[in-house]
């Protein structure tokens, strides 16, 4: 492997770039960086603090106050990194569905999106790293040395949105599973700061038909045949 490997990878709600990147940043022992932690958490302080996740100057405001960190997972971790906001464990209550409705108003904050590319360039300065979320590639590893867009069709990332919060005893509808799919879609791809976009240079890869073990041996076929492993 080359001294220094950084992986971006990028793509709309429910491709599977969490699951993958974890995955991938462990057969390859390297740092997992889940950019989209750190917005949870800010959602999350908003909530606990009664801020308003559309109020743009006041939820920037409240950012430059409190500790966000990841932290590499424990023993006990159901998730390959632990959360902690203000030092508390919030790992598994940042996935809970009024954080990630949350998390898709902070992330639309041109000044919040800045300073989280700054914040998260300095986590993955000199280091080799798995970094998954929307503007990886774009914005914060321009220079990575493999940019992947994961990506799959509107009904299979709608299927596995439903699939999700079935497993967590939340039944339902699938068209209002749809709909919400369709919502973060345009939120991500029509905001002002960096949209959701495929970059020129990005290796795209449809996971709809794909298991997890499928789309990581994919990817590191990739790697070999850049001889980036």
């Amino acid at each position: 492997m080359n001294t220094l490997l950084q992986i971006a990878i990028d793509g709309p709600v429910a491709s599977g770039k969490g699951d993958i990147a974890g995955r991938l940043a462990q057969a390859l022992h390297l740092t997992y960086i889940y950019t989209g932690a750190m917005y949870r958490m800010l959602a999350l302080s908003c909530i606990e603090q009664n801020v308003s996740t559309k109020d743009a100057q006041t939820v920037f405001a409240l950012l430059q106050k409190i500790s966000i960190a990841l932290e590499p997972p424990t023993e006990k971790s159901t998730h390959p990194f632990v959360a902690k906001l203000d030092g508390r464990d919030v790992t598994e209550r940042i996935f809970k569905q009024d954080v990630a409705i949350g998390s898709s108003d902070v992330g639309t904050i041109p000044e919040v999106r800045r300073w989280m590319v700054a914040r998260q360039q300095a986590m993955a300065k000199d280091k080799s790293v798995v970094m998954e979320g929307r503007d990886i590639g774009l914005r914060v590893l321009p220079n990575a040395q493999l940019k992947i867009y994961l990506t799959a069709t509107l009904e299979e990332r709608t299927n596995r949105r439903w699939l999700q919060f079935k497993a967590k005893g939340l039944e339902k509808p699938f068209d209002e599973v749809l709909s919400d799919t369709k919502l973060r879609d345009h939120q991500d791809t029509s905001r002002p700061s960096d949209p959701l976009q495929k970059l020129p240079d990005a290796w795209e890869l449809d996971t709809t038909s794909m298991t997890q073990e499928e789309v990581v041996e994919r990817i590191t076929q990739e790697l070999r045949h850049r001889n980036l492993l």
